[in-house]
């Protein structure tokens, strides 16, 4: 009987979708000069879930590679980059999906972090997908009114639930 259980329970948390972030792409707002991006990236590399961050100095952006199995936070990449005296623009992020449904404002838990899909077809995704962070302070000011203007039909958009993201497939 004991068998069965484990059998049945294992083979739901298969069709169940899984994910994890192999990576991020940030654009940051504020860097005027190199020593500024230095700073950036010192801060970035600081956490211990990166394993590489690639700085592009003409886009203010960065790459950031979070080590594989790694619970990697979307708030300590924030959190980071205003430590160095920036703000975030922008953030991508790629998830690697196996079996992941997808509708408009359902979600999904990954290492205790709750993603919402906002505007997003429905379907089931599987492999790398990048995906846009809209929450407040993870895009620029004016972004974010717009997006505002348009989430009556996201009840749980603006969260200020700090382990709680809305996310737009790209």
């Amino acid at each position: 009987m004991k068998k069965i259980f484990i059998l049945t329970v294992l083979s739901f948390v298969a069709i169940i979708g899984h994910a994890q972030i192999s990576k991020a792409e940030l654009t940051a707002t504020g860097l005027t000069c190199s020593m500024c991006s230095k700073a950036t990236y010192k801060q970035l590399m600081s956490i211990s879930e990166v394993e590489k961050v690639e700085p592009d100095l003409n886009n203010t952006a960065f790459i950031i590679y979070f080590k594989n199995g790694s619970a990697a936070k979307m708030s300590d990449i924030k959190e980071k980059v205003e430590d160095a005296g920036f703000s975030v623009g922008e953030l991508v992020v790629t998830f690697n999906f196996k079996n992941q449904l997808v509708e408009n404002n359902s979600t999904f838990q990954l290492d205790d972090i709750k993603y919402t899909f906002m505007d997003s077809k429905p379907g089931i995704l599987t492999g790398e997908v990048k995906a846009k962070i809209l929450d407040k302070g993870y895009i620029v000011d004016k972004e974010f009114k717009q997006i505002s203007k348009i989430a009556k039909q996201y009840p749980s958009y603006p969260s200020v639930a700090k382990n709680a993201y809305h996310i737009k497939l790209l």
